[in-house]
């Protein structure tokens, strides 16, 4: 359907049997490991630009011809690579099946979310959800190709809520006040 990724041929093939791996890892992951980047199929990459770049404001770093872009916030190399080798002038996955639920994009600040709330309400984007989980605050939506977006900031630690055995967090799923929040992008 495609053209083949830069790297060569795609390594989509049948899925592991995860049952054969039967030993589960004694340590956790080292503490300072994180989601680099994502990288989503879309099935017009001016579309998808039109919605990552010009309306959530992410830069374009690089481009490569009608097959791929890369975005990211800053002097980062990118957050976000976009493609088309896989899904040029396809539909998203229909629902009950598998894949990436949503991507999540985290704020530095209250103001900042603020900020990218009132791009979406200025470019007519359609959000889908708002909630307050008690460490964190998070905006719902869905790009142009489907994938789900949330658009988010932490509260600071201090404010967690803590489970009742003072182990984990207690996360909640509370409405978000968007007038509150669109309040204080105009502030």
């Amino acid at each position: 359907m495609g053209t083949v990724p830069p790297w060569g041929q795609s390594l989509r093939g049948d899925s592991p049997d995860l049952a054969g791996y039967g030993r589960r890892v004694t340590r956790p992951i080292d503490p300072g490991v994180d989601i680099g980047h994502v990288h989503l199929k879309v099935a017009d990459l001016d579309r998808a630009l039109a919605f990552y770049r010009d309306v959530l404001g992410f830069e374009e770093k690089q481009r490569m011809g009608d097959q791929a872009a890369f975005l990211a916030a800053g002097d980062y190399h990118h957050h976000i690579g976009l493609n088309t080798w896989e899904s040029k002038g396809g539909s998203p996955p229909p629902p009950g099946t598998t894949g990436l639920y949503h991507v999540a994009v985290r704020y530095p600040s209250r103001a900042a979310l603020a900020d990218a709330l009132k791009r979406l309400v200025d470019a007519k984007v359609p959000i889908s959800g708002a909630s307050d989980h008690g460490v964190s605050e998070a905006i719902y939506l869905h790009d142009p190709d489907g994938n789900g977006i949330e658009l988010y900031r932490d509260r600071p630690r201090e404010e967690w809520p803590l489970a009742s055995d003072g182990k984990g967090v207690a996360m909640v799923s509370e409405p978000l006040d968007l007038n509150a929040l669109l309040a204080e992008a105009d502030a």
